[in-house]
């Protein structure tokens, strides 16, 4: 059984969805130590006054912040409950994306890799199969020449297809997508042999190579 009820889920995916904007979020930021009015909230984040008032009544309806009146204006403050511990697990959750996306920038940097010149001379003597594991579009607006395309995600349900190739060099869209330490990954756990180029199809294109478009 689930520890969650339906209802429950429900209500966690309408507070989500609310706080899955960046000027909401610049708002509540701008709420954690005093009340603002909805004036100062549009000049502290940059937004206009109409646009403001708006994202601050979806942030109000969920019941993480509340109102008052004082005078002419309206003062806006957090709601009552966790809502500090509710931006402060959001914030640690992001970090931990960044850092672990870090990490394995890193880690692919880091693996085995051919360089310019061994794939020109690999090319000419035609000693290796390039595998694109960019997306079917992307591959079909521009690709290295001769180059096969399996998307990485697609790669795991296809490996039958790479048995009548030589050595593969996978590469994807540049030196800091990870597609091709992805794709290199699961070759590698499958007891394929396999090496990427780093710098992938816009190295090569900025490099005035020769490119193949898909008629």
């Amino acid at each position: 059984m689930s520890m969650f009820d339906k209802q429950l889920l429900v209500e966690i995916a309408e507070i989500a969805k609310v706080l899955g904007n960046t000027h909401r979020l610049t708002l509540l930021e701008c709420l954690i130590d005093t009340e603002q009015s909805v004036e100062s909230l549009s000049e502290l984040s940059g937004l206009s006054i109409a646009n403001t008032s708006q994202h601050l009544q979806h942030l109000k309806r969920s019941g993480l912040l509340q109102s008052r009146k004082s005078g002419k204006h309206v003062l806006y403050r957090w709601g009552e409950g966790p809502v500090m511990e509710i931006i402060s697990v959001l914030q640690q959750y992001a970090e931990f994306n960044r850092t672990e996306m870090r990490r394995l920038i890193d880690d692919t940097n880091n693996q085995e890799a051919i360089s310019w010149e061994e794939l020109l001379d690999r090319i000419k003597q035609k000693s290796m199969t390039l595998l694109d594991v960019r997306p079917k579009d992307e591959f079909e607006q521009g690709h290295l020449p001769n180059a096969i395309n399996i998307p990485v995600d697609e790669l795991e349900n296809r490996l039958g297809e790479l048995t009548s190739y030589q050595d593969l060099i996978a590469y994807c869209r540049g030196p800091y997508c990870v597609l091709s330490a992805n794709a290199l990954a699961l070759l590698r756990a499958k007891g394929i042999k396999a090496r990427r180029f780093k710098k992938g199809f816009s190295g090569w294109k900025e490099a005035g190579m020769r490119i193949e478009v898909k008629p």
